[in-house]
């Protein structure tokens, strides 16, 4: 049978509210349920800034 694919989760800006990346949770993240938030650069703001994931 064939494996499940891993969700991709869209990770937001909090300065402009842009969606930027699409990254996939690791197993134990997703069992805890824990939302990631990540500092990564944005392209729109032109510097490194918080991302979180949103639905």
């Amino acid at each position: 049978m064939a494996k499940k694919k891993k969700p991709n989760v869209k990770l937001k800006c909090s300065e402009c509210g842009s969606i930027n990346y699409y990254v996939t949770k690791s197993q134990n993240a997703r069992a805890l349920g824990v939302k990631l938030a990540l500092k990564k650069f944005c392209k729109n703001c032109k510097r490194h800034t918080l991302h979180k994931e949103t639905k």
